[in-house]
């Protein structure tokens, strides 16, 4: 059956992203739900991602026909083979399926889908490069617990890692130890039930308190330089000559721009789209 339609979606651990689009790549609308990515569960995300498919058709008064239609993923979790085995897998009889990473995708949509890199720096942190050989790479991602240089989560731990010690005496207390207690619960001991609890995105909760005192805490401003050299590490790695077009995305990317090596904040680039139009971009290639 020919196509009639492209979909392209951004799925993560907070939310969704789909647009609705012709053939030609013209974007008809777009909808927003809840997570798709696939650590929290291959059914749900595919319940997530087609609920957003029938919203998208239905608000153009269309039928939604799978068969009909090319989608293009760029989806958390891809990068386990399992999972997105699986994913493929229970895919309900799309016309035409690309699936990939959502760093790929961030790139693919920074960059217009040409040869370029992106560093995606938000609760996780990651990089992407497209090379004009059609090669590409990725650095990075390996995870909050042990990874994510320069993300929320990264700078969170480190955060509370300061705070531990103001508490005990082994350093001074400042500002920032100040505001991790009281965003935690206003004392020790609900410090020590807020850490039992805490997962990546609890403590990418309290990067924003690490920004808001780089100028009062003697910890504050080193973590956010080191965060600043974090993700030069990454670009270099992608792109040891500097010679591609390089974006800094994701959610702390404006924030951290000022605490980035001068050479590498000259580089920058805005990003042309987004992960959501990498994917439109994504299943076009294919199609």
């Amino acid at each position: 059956m020919a196509l009639r339609y492209l979909i392209g979606v951004d799925g993560g651990g907070s939310g969704t992203r789909l647009c609705l689009a012709d053939t030609q790549g013209h974007i008809l609308t777009t909808q927003t739900g809840g997570p798709s990515a696939l650590g929290q569960g291959i059914e749900a995300a595919w319940q997530t991602i087609t609920g957003l498919c029938q919203q998208a058709f239905n608000q153009q008064h269309l039928t939604f026909n799978p068969a009909e239609c090319g989608i293009g993923l760029g989806l958390s979790g891809v990068h386990n083979p399992q999972w997105a085995h699986a994913f493929q897998v229970r895919a309900p009889g799309f016309g035409h399926l690309q699936l990939d990473t959502d760093a790929f995708t961030t790139l693919l949509g920074a960059h217009a889908g040409a040869p370029g890199a992106v560093v995606a720096i938000g609760t996780g942190s990651v990089g992407e490069a497209l090379y004009a050989d059609g090669s590409r790479r990725g650095v990075g991602g390996w995870g909050w617990t042990s990874g994510d240089e320069a993300s929320g989560a990264w700078l969170g731990k480190h955060a509370s890692a300061r705070t531990q010690k103001a508490l005990d005496g082994r350093l001074p207390d400042g500002p920032l130890a100040a505001a991790v207690i009281q965003h935690c619960g206003g004392s020790a001991d609900h410090f020590m039930a807020w850490l039992g609890e805490a997962d990546q995105n609890a403590y990418a909760q309290l990067a924003p308190l690490v920004l808001q005192h780089s100028d009062d805490d003697t910890h504050a401003r080193p973590l956010l330089q080191q965060a600043g050299q974090e993700v030069a590490l990454l670009a270099q790695a992608l792109d040891p000559e500097g010679t591609l077009p390089l974006a800094l995305c994701g959610g702390l990317a404006q924030a951290l721009t000022p605490w980035l090596p001068e050479a590498l904040r000259q580089r920058i680039r805005p990003a042309q789209g987004d992960s959501m139009q990498g994917a439109l971009i994504l299943i076009q290639k294919a199609c």
